[in-house]
């Protein structure tokens, strides 16, 4: 079924994405009182009165600015604008007609779209409140007094963007869809390579670090298979997040991260991995999640022989314990090797839900313990009984054996090797868990 968009849009400082968080339940985009907080568009689900469709929160709208950001921010409510089906423009009560508020109007009229006017802030419940009557003078038909924080009047909203939204045509049901979670330090080029990917000014690039403050999700569906980016803002070292806005975001990273079943881990491949990238990197391993270590900027490196063997020995001594992470240099700026993405990403998502029978477990496990034999401790030595698979996302087993105490950190690695040795399980952290004879199958 075709996804229709409702574009929330107005000047900066109004209560749109207090709105979006109230119309979606959930609290997606960054509410603070500071004006320009939302700098991209933000999609989250809604449904009413049976219609299922897709809220886009923008950032405020400037007719008149020299401010390069601000420029940016009107680029991508333009761009919502173009998206939308319907439009919903915010206004505040206690402010009234401004005359930025015009230029937002004249320039919904120009789109030709269904816009309906949310007189915002109108939290008092009783008779109409006069002041509304002057948004008339936007000439978008009837204003609806809405309050985005105890939600009066949303009914009204969403009747009106369900009566205009185009019918639904197909009743076809999406595929899978691969979730990837695009992360990595600020001004990486994160959001250079997503642009890349769609082929549109989909995100705000610029040189400036920490341009992209929220997650934000963008379907792409090409040959190889249907994917749903999320791009992310930039996590800095918590030190030095001294803002209410900044620590949104890197809990945004954290929960895209999450929700994603592939992460891209992007590093400088002129800086090398940092400090930083080996936190970042290592939130995704701690998930659990699918990893590609993608080295962006090659175009900038110079180069000598064998200097991308060089690049991904440093990689790979930097993030020792993501060893089983396939490594891709590109450029997201040229596009160099970024069509090479795609069939990591479906490669590395297939590894991670794979499914091994306990048969086949116990005879690498039989193998491998004729090789090394289980370590001892005072005459006491481990008996290891068998082994089994209780999970994918990441791939988990259980080693059920006669002491838990004996069983050895490096043993367990050395059996994890002899796993991955033989089914691959390339991309994908997995997870082990020793267990004492007598205890309960973990599920």
């Amino acid at each position: 079924m075709a996804k229709h968009y409702v574009a929330i849009v107005g000047r900066p400082n109004v209560g749109k994405s207090m709105l979006f968080n109230k119309l979606t339940g959930h609290r997606t985009a960054i509410v603070e009182d500071t004006p320009g907080v939302t700098r991209d568009r933000i999609y989250g689900p809604c449904e009413w009165a049976g219609r299922s469709f897709e809220l886009i929160d923008t950032g405020g709208i400037e007719p008149k600015t020299d401010s390069e950001m601000l420029l940016f921010m009107r680029r991508q409510a333009e761009i919502a604008i173009e998206t939308a089906d319907v439009i919903i423009m915010v206004t505040d009560v206690h402010v009234g007609v401004t005359a930025a508020d015009l230029e937002v109007a004249n320039m919904l009229k120009r789109s030709k779209k269904p816009v309906c006017v949310a007189v915002n802030k109108c939290d008092s419940i009783g008779p109409t409140n006069p002041d509304v009557y002057e948004f008339y003078a936007l000439g978008l038909g009837d204003p609806i007094e809405v309050s985005a924080i105890h939600g009066h009047g949303t009914g009204d909203l969403l009747d009106f963007c369900v009566e205009h939204l185009p019918e639904d045509t197909s009743d076809e049901v999406e595929a899978d869809v691969i979730k990837v979670a695009i992360v990595g330090k600020p001004n990486v080029g994160k959001s250079s390579l997503l642009n890349q990917i769609l082929g549109l000014e989909r995100v705000i690039v610029s040189d400036v670090a920490g341009t992209t403050r929220d997650a934000i999700d963008s379907y792409f569906e090409n040959e190889h298979g249907k994917y749903l980016f999320i791009d992310t803002a930039g996590m800095r070292r918590k030190s030095k997040v001294d803002d209410a806005i900044e620590k949104y975001s890197n809990m945004r990273t954290i929960a895209a991260i999450d929700r994603a079943d592939v992460c891209l881990i992007l590093v400088d491949a002129n800086e090398g991995v940092t400090e930083q990238d080996t936190k970042i990197a290592g939130l995704a391993h701690e998930a659990g999640k699918a990893c590609i270590i993608v080295a962006n900027k090659w175009d900038t490196v110079e180069k000598e022989t064998r200097t991308m063997d060089q690049k991904t020995a440093e990689i790979r001594r930097d993030l020792s314990y993501m060893l089983y992470a396939p490594v891709l240099f590109i450029s997201a700026l040229t596009g160099q090797r970024v069509d090479k993405l795609y069939e990591l990403i479906n490669y590395v998502n297939e590894q991670s839900v794979l499914r091994i029978t306990t048969g086949m477990l116990n005879n690498v496990l039989e193998d491998a313990t004729a090789r090394v034999q289980p370590p001892s401790d005072k005459g006491r030595r481990l008996k290891i009984y068998y082994m089994t698979q209780v999970g994918v996302k990441p791939p988990h087993f259980v080693i059920f054996c006669n002491d838990v105490r004996l069983f050895h950190f490096s043993y367990q690695r050395y059996l994890e090797n002899q796993i991955r040795g033989v089914f691959g399980l390339e991309g994908t952290p997995i997870r082990i868990t020793i267990r004492q004879r007598g205890d309960k199958d973990e599920g």
